[in-house]
C-alpha cells in the first residue's frame, strides 16, 4: 500500500550566512537541510534567503535543540 501523506522530517542541518571573521563574525540563519536517507551521501537544501555577501556554513543541529534554531558555530 502507498502512503498518500509525506512523512515530516526535522532539518539535520542548518544553513548560515556567516559575514566576518573570528570573534566578530555574525551568523545568520538562512535555511535548513535534510540528509539523504537513502545512501546518506547527499543533502536536500531548503534558502529561506540568498545570501550575497559573506560565505555559507552547513552545520549539523545538535541533538539538544531538533528544530534547527541552533546558532552556534
Amino acid at each position: 500500500m502507498i502512503k498518500n501523506t509525506p512523512e515530516k522530517r526535522l532539518p539535520t542541518h542548518s544553513i548560515f550566512q556567516v559575514i566576518g571573521e573570528g570573534d566578530n563574525a555574525r551568523w545568520i540563519r538562512v535555511g535548513a537541510g535534510w540528509s539523504h536517507r537513502k545512501d546518506g551521501k547527499g543533502m536536500n537544501l531548503v534558502f529561506d534567503a540568498y545570501p550575497v555577501v559573506g560565505r555559507i556554513v552547513v552545520r549539523e543541529v545538535p541533538p539538544a535543540e531538533p528544530s534547527g534554531n541552533a546558532a552556534t558555530n
